[in-house]
């Protein structure tokens, strides 16, 4: 299990900051909290080591591709053993984004972004309900998302 690290207000508002702009110019941090560019690189880098940043991510809005079909399926396996065989498939088809492994009502719940209806109903069928390892999937689709945002430091 990872471990959990203490950080501290300087942290917090270097994260704060590039969670805004990961692009942010640490001389610009540096001018902004009242430091040297030297303490916010190694500020970072010790956020890096300790896993508490784990990279620059490129937000792209799927709509803007023509991803307007946002759901979310939830599959129950035959049997709980049965996920390391599938998690791997589902790794293979694009239109799964975020796949999680669940206790409750599905074994595994994932993310599906797709252009249309028609796509989404040939993923569900052609791909998902047919690897012979899922007994039964629940299809629930998203009309928005009004909330979306990283974990604040």
């Amino acid at each position: 299990m990872p471990e959990n690290h203490q950080i501290d207000n300087l942290d917090k508002k270097i994260l704060n900051t590039l969670l805004a702009n990961a692009r942010t110019p640490y001389a610009v941090l540096a001018k902004k909290f009242k430091v040297s560019p030297a303490t916010i690189h190694v500020r970072v880098e010790k956020m890096k080591v300790a896993g508490i940043i784990t990279g620059t991510h490129l937000a792209i809005n799927p709509r803007a591709l023509g991803f307007d079909v946002c759901c979310f399926i939830g599959i129950n396996l035959r049997s709980a053993a049965d996920y390391h065989h599938v998690m791997p498939l589902l790794m293979e088809f694009d239109e799964v984004v975020e796949a999680y492994f669940t206790t409750g009502q599905y074994s595994i719940l994932v993310k599906i972004m797709t252009q249309s209806i028609d796509a989404l109903q040939k993923v569900l069928m052609n791909k998902i309900q047919a690897i012979k390892q899922v007994q039964s999937t629940d299809t629930l689709i998203s009309l928005q998302n009004p909330i979306s945002r990283a974990v604040q430091p």
